[in-house]
């Protein structure tokens, strides 16, 4: 099912995307990724992704939002993107969880070519509970995340119903 938002923006819904998975979890950590990409399938790449993360016992999966086709921005000269938003909990360090969401960017074919450059599969984490990062490597919250239709329209989802 697909809900037209305006002339660029279309939410899609998947068995997969939205989707509440558990509610509890003893891991320490709240965890908010966006996912992304434009090449390829990327709805079968979502899924394909779910079902890593699922089967990871670092990660306990908590909800996914509805995805969100959106024009590119930075480089305009490549295929619209989807994005959605992922929850978990996991009891990985914010160093530790950027490795492990480089390493799933890596096995679905990711390639850094250049800024905003069109991927396969692109993590952000977007929130690490309410932590507050700024590293060379890692900014966390996500930099510039509250200016981005791609990370706030699947954001509002995940957060209805969030007490």
């Amino acid at each position: 099912m697909k809900k037209k938002l305006s002339k660029e923006l279309t939410l899609f819904y998947t068995p997969n995307f939205p989707k509440m998975f558990n509610i509890t979890s003893n891991k320490k950590y709240y965890v908010t990724i966006g996912i992304g990409g434009n090449i390829g399938n990327m709805k079968k790449t979502f899924d394909k992704l779910l079902l890593c993360l699922k089967q990871d016992a670092r990660f306990t999966l908590l909800k996914t939002s509805p995805l969100l086709r959106n024009p590119p921005f930075g480089f305009l000269e490549q295929n619209d993107f989807l994005n959605g938003i992922i929850t978990f909990k996991t009891n990985l360090c914010p160093n530790a969880l950027l490795k492990a969401m480089q390493r799933y960017e890596n096995k679905f074919g990711r390639k850094r070519s250049f800024q905003d450059a069109p991927r396969t599969l692109d993590i952000d984490i977007i929130f690490f509970d309410n932590k507050k990062i700024n590293t060379k490597n890692l900014i966390i919250p996500h930099k510039d995340w509250a200016n981005r239709e791609s990370v706030i329209i699947p954001l509002k989802h995940i957060l209805k119903g969030r007490k």
